[in-house]
């Protein structure tokens, strides 16, 4: 039998392509198949790290159960991401619904997304947490294909599809 390749194992750099399953609480709630698999860049943290640590060394064909605790998935519940903003802050026009998605920007230009949690009379209680945050993640995972990322890819940080070899986004 030959030594094992470096390309036949999720390694770093390489461009992954993996098809899951994720339940929370038993629940599927999101999921890809060989029709639509996920790609991303291994060792680039686009994936959660518990999840992105279980699957290093795997092979293409290769399956498995991968249970990742909320401290690294999307991280656990903080109360002190719960914030009261007063209804003054927004424009009239912008009308605010429960559940909704916000962006804000902070001094540095950094976006964070909240979800209104809350309307009251004068305020407006935004949840910055990710909507999983305090969640255990259970996958199930297939890597499906294997490549070297290309310089182009490494230099962006992001796998590069389409019909011009980038996201069509």
């Amino acid at each position: 039998m030959s030594a094992s390749n470096e390309l036949d194992k999720v390694t770093t750099n390489l461009v992954v392509s993996m098809v899951y399953e994720l339940k929370v609480n038993n629940e599927v709630i999101d999921s890809c198949d060989d029709s639509d698999p996920l790609q991303f860049i291994q060792g680039l943290g686009h994936i959660i790290p518990g999840l992105e640590r279980e699957i290093e060394g795997m092979t293409v064909g290769e399956s498995k159960h991968v249970l990742v605790k909320a401290a690294d998935g999307y991280g656990e519940f903080d109360p002190e991401q719960i914030v009261e903003m007063s209804k003054d802050e927004f424009p009239e026009e912008f009308t605010l619904e429960p559940d909704m998605e916000v962006t804000f920007e902070d001094e540095d230009g950094t976006e964070m997304t909240a979800f209104v949690e809350e309307i009251n009379l004068d305020t407006v209680t935004f949840n910055f947490n990710h909507p999983l945050a305090g969640d255990d993640l259970e996958f199930e995972v297939k890597i499906t294909g294997l490549r070297p990322a290309t310089a182009e890819e490494l230099e962006h940080g992001h796998v590069h599809l389409g019909e011009h070899g980038h996201h069509d986004d």
